[in-house]
């Protein structure tokens, strides 16, 4: 299982997203959100179910976005063995987009399995830049021009299906692995008007399907190193996600949405 990934499109699916005075979307939505996760479907993988939460929290740094996320899940193998997986993903994210710090602990069955850990900045936004590590070892990484960290990669999938695109491809950082950056290319398949739903918070946005494919810069393969599906509203809140790691696939439904004063 290649548990990293999973981490990576949680920090793309939950960045939340600022205005602008050009952009008439939503305000930030500092907040707090629990998803539950379940096995969806398994492709011959030794994979035989699997189950999890995920709590997420951004908050309104004054001149960034601080995020936490945790995540919790069992996988049980074709023996029947559960195997417990746990990771701590923490950021900071400049509000103008050009500088981030970034740490991702992951444990299987409380024996550490990756440690990340660095900073990295964009000579403006969208790139280029470096990224500098500490963790798993000193080292530092060019980024291509393009690359965009997480919130404002949100940003930029909402801005364009906002104005009607249907396809766009974007380089993205998000200090989950010590490759760098990756690629990605997002299909937004519809974009609504609001209607009444579960969260009351959320009732009142637009929202839309998108689908976002998830490349290693570095590997020869044109096929994605993983996908996922998930519904977006307008203040990049995102749910009703659908995972797909090639030999399994995993649902991720929110469950808890506590939506934050606004302000640092």
């Amino acid at each position: 299982m290649r548990f990293s990934a999973l981490i990576t499109l949680v920090a793309l699916l939950l960045g939340a997203v600022p205005a602008t005075a050009a952009d008439p979307a939503a305000p930030l939505a500092a907040h707090r959100a629990v998803y539950q996760l379940t096995l969806d479907q398994a492709r011959g993988a030794d994979v035989a179910g699997s189950s999890g939460t995920m709590a997420y929290e951004v908050l309104d740094a004054c001149d960034g976005w601080a995020t936490r996320q945790r995540l919790q899940m069992t996988v049980t193998n074709r023996d029947g063995q559960d195997i417990q997986m746990l990771s701590d993903y923490t950021t900071w994210e400049s509000k103008d987009g050009l500088s981030m710090r970034f740490r991702m602990r992951q444990t299987t069955e409380s024996a550490v399995t990756s440690e990340v850990a660095g900073e990295a900045t964009l000579e403006r936004p969208g790139g280029p830049g470096v990224v500098h590590y500490n963790m798993p070892e000193v080292a530092t990484k060019q980024l291509p021009a393009g690359t965009l960290f997480p919130m404002a990669h949100t940003e930029a999938i909402l801005a364009a299906a906002r104005a009607g695109k249907k396809l766009i491809a974007l380089p993205l950082f998000d200090g989950t692995s010590e490759k760098g950056a990756q690629d990605s290319s997002v299909a937004i398949t519809s974009w609504s008007n609001p209607k009444p739903g579960k969260w009351p918070d959320l009732s009142a946005l637009s929202s839309g399907q998108v689908h976002v494919a998830f490349f290693d810069r570095d590997a020869a393969s044109q096929q994605p190193d993983y996908e996922v599906g998930m519904r977006y509203w307008d203040n990049g809140v995102a749910d009703n996600l659908v995972m797909d790691f090639g030999d399994f696939v995993m649902k991720g439904t929110l469950s808890l949405l506590t939506v934050l004063p606004p302000g640092c």
